[in-house]
């Protein structure tokens, strides 16, 4: 299994925007699911106010690397979207299963 981690700080007054963007019925996982090998998200958020987490699941790397070359423009877009809910958004890693 292949997982990617973001982490997000949601601008003020756009959490529930930024929830129906990034949650597992949201527009991200809505494309992945066009894919062979997405396997769902997880979005979670810190106790207090943030920051914001998401966790995306796939069967290999390859089917991750597969999705984000065949939809170039679909991504843009979706990214572009969350830019605007957003302050910051970074990258904790890319991992897979060691087996």
């Amino acid at each position: 299994m292949f997982v990617i981690i973001w982490q997000y700080q949601v601008r003020p007054g756009a959490e529930d925007a930024f929830r129906a963007l990034h949650g597992p019925q949201g527009g991200w996982a809505t494309l992945f699911r066009e894919y062979a090998g997405y396997l769902g998200t997880e979005l979670l958020v810190d106790t207090g106010t943030g920051p914001w987490v998401t966790i995306d699941r796939w069967d290999s790397e390859a089917a991750y690397a597969a999705c984000l070359e065949a939809s170039r423009e679909a991504y843009a877009r979706i990214d572009a979207e969350g830019d605007a809910l957003t302050e910051h958004e970074r990258c904790l890693g890319r991992y897979r299963t060691p087996c």
